[in-house]
């Protein structure tokens, strides 16, 4: 197996030109995530370079840039105001171990090969909560739009509003229009050549040092130059379950955002990525920038579409993106310095922006009911209560809706038949003739297609209101598999049907069904004469039975 997923040197000047260009993109975005996570500004460099350099060397997804996102700042800022308010002396490391631990989830959703799963989360439950992410990014910019420090979460943002409208900065707020008015109408020519992202980082910060006189604008402050110290986990029994809870939300949002990055980059690249591999990648990537105190990354679809259209196609792009921030950390961090938090807080309401899904927002009155409430109930969810709570109950609720309705078609397609068969096309000449000479005491129960746990319950409900009968056909012709559930509702028929002194005749057992059956025992409850493959045998043999006297 190659050590490092789809690597080669073919591409040398576009994996260059790639990684150059992601890398300007993702400065002014990891500088704003890292002020935003509360961690500083660092940390989202530290995050972009770690995540950005491991996930590419090991992931699944050649093409695909990291670093830290949105909805990964999000988590990650809940995760840091929350533990440095338990403990404000370790809280942060508290707070980078939950990084650690979420990387190593995420490594073992890799190993146990769970990748393929991810990206079967229903659409209204990724719309929902990618919405969600995008209103929570712009709600917690609010603060810092208007010169005050950002709300620790979206409901205290939101009870802030009037507060920021009535005692707004008006510098502050210049400031924050002008960078978000950069990033949202720059001339699509003059953003072929420079990023809306820099030039608005780079605008906004000059016209603070030209004109900011005796403003008291929040600006990042001091950045340290140099490589990060290794930071060694640490734990306490007192908080182990909070951690534990905030690495699977880290784990499990990570994974979702960095796969469906990687469809992204399939669909631009006309490849296939490894999901699992992927997976494994961003957990060592994650897992790396824990130790040395970076924010948590998945995937960056700006990042990896920039890269791709730049010309980068392997891991080389990637690696390259964290080598140029290396050299940023190394030698400009100071210039960094006095970029003010309103300036940063216009990106990110742009970034949040990008992130609500307009698409299907605009076409949700003409969705059906179920999936225009799906969706709601799961935007509600990620800005009310959390991220991992709205996707486990919208799944649930999609799962359980869809299994309902499967389980419906199932029932519908399965056929009681009896002396009324007609022109059943299902029958042959033969068979029809023999179930009419039955004069209905005898009923076919015709399967078709698999039977799952789902419609079980739903099965001797289809035999209730027939008339009595004396022979009862079960037919598994067209069933490739059934359940254990399935088998046990079976079980309650034919006991049922026995008890009412009825035969019962199984035919046309595949192998798979017919080792369910006998495992469970239930096989050995239908005498062997009455086992079947063929269904003109079976009703001949029941036709036998049941008017062996008159035959007589």
């Amino acid at each position: 197996m190659q050590l490092i997923y789809g690597l080669h040197f073919h591409n040398l000047k576009g994996d260059l030109l790639g990684g150059l260009t992601a890398a300007v993109v993702a400065l002014p975005l990891a500088l704003a995530f890292g002020v935003s996570s509360g961690a500083g500004a660092i940390a989202g460099i530290y995050g972009a370079i770690f995540v950005g350099l491991f996930a590419a060397l090991f992931g699944g997804t050649p093409s695909q840039v990291s670093g830290p996102t949105g909805p990964m700042t999000v988590v990650m800022a809940s995760v840091f105001t929350q533990f440095v308010a338990l403990d404000p002396q370790s809280g942060p490391v508290f707070a980078f171990t939950v990084v650690i631990l979420g990387g190593l989830f995420q490594m073992s959703f890799g190993l146990l090969k769970l990748g393929k799963y991810v990206t079967l989360v229903p659409f209204p439950v990724i719309s929902g909560f990618m919405t969600g992410i995008g209103i929570i990014i712009i709600l917690l910019q609010l603060g810092p739009m208007f010169g005050f420090p950002s709300s620790a979460s979206a409901a205290e943002s939101l009870r802030q509003i009037p507060h920021y409208l009535a005692d707004a900065d008006p510098a502050a707020l210049l400031l924050g229009a002008v960078t978000l008015a950069v990033v949202m109408f720059c001339p699509k020519r003059l953003a072929v050549v420079v990023p809306p992202t820099l030039l608005a980082l780079v605008l906004g910060t000059v016209i603070y040092q030209l004109f900011h006189g005796d403003t008291n604008l929040a600006i990042i402050g001091h950045i340290p130059t140099g490589l990060p110290d290794l930071q060694m986990p640490r734990f306490s029994m007192d908080i182990l379950s909070e951690m534990l809870f905030a690495a699977v939300m880290l784990a499990v949002l990570g994974s979702i955002d960095s796969l469906l990055t990687s469809l992204v980059a399939d669909t631009m690249t006309k490849t296939q990525h490894d999901s699992d591999r992927e997976l494994i990648g961003q957990g060592i990537g994650n897992m790396v920038a824990g130790l040395f105190g970076g924010l948590p990354g998945a995937g960056a679809t700006m990042r990896t579409v920039v890269n791709i259209k730049a010309g980068g196609k392997t891991p080389v792009a990637g690696a390259f993106h964290a080598i140029v921030l290396v050299c940023v950390v190394l030698g400009a961090a100071p210039l960094a310095e006095n970029i003010p938090h309103a300036v940063l807080a216009g990106i990110l309401i742009k970034v949040g922006l990008d992130i609500i899904d307009w698409r299907f927002l605009f076409r949700l009155h003409q969705a059906p009911l179920f999936v225009a409430c799906l969706m709601v109930l799961v935007l509600v969810l990620t800005v009310m209560v959390d991220l991992v709570t709205a996707v486990f109950a919208g799944v649930f609720v999609a799962n359980v809706v869809t299994v309902k309705r499967l389980a419906d078609n199932q029932l519908d397609s399965i056929r009681v038949i009896d002396s009324h068969a007609g022109n059943d096309e299902g029958l042959s000449k033969r068979e029809r003739k023999l179930l009419a000479e039955t004069q209905g005491r005898v009923v076919l129960y015709q399967f078709d297609g698999p039977v799952s746990y789902a419609a079980a319950k739903g099965l001797s409900a289809k035999l209730q209101g027939r008339r009595p009968h004396d022979a009862l056909l079960l037919d598994f012709s067209r069933v490739p598999l059934i359940d254990v559930s399935t088998a046990l509702a079976i079980e309650d028929m034919i006991l049922e049907a026995q008890e009412l002194g009825r035969d019962v005749h199984i035919i046309g057992l595949n192998p798979i069904v017919k080792d369910i059956l006998s495992r469970l025992k239930i096989l050995s409850l239908i005498p062997a004469s009455f086992c079947h493959e063929k269904r003109s045998r079976a009703l001949e043999t029941a036709y036998a039975m049941v008017f062996r006297d008159e035959l007589n």
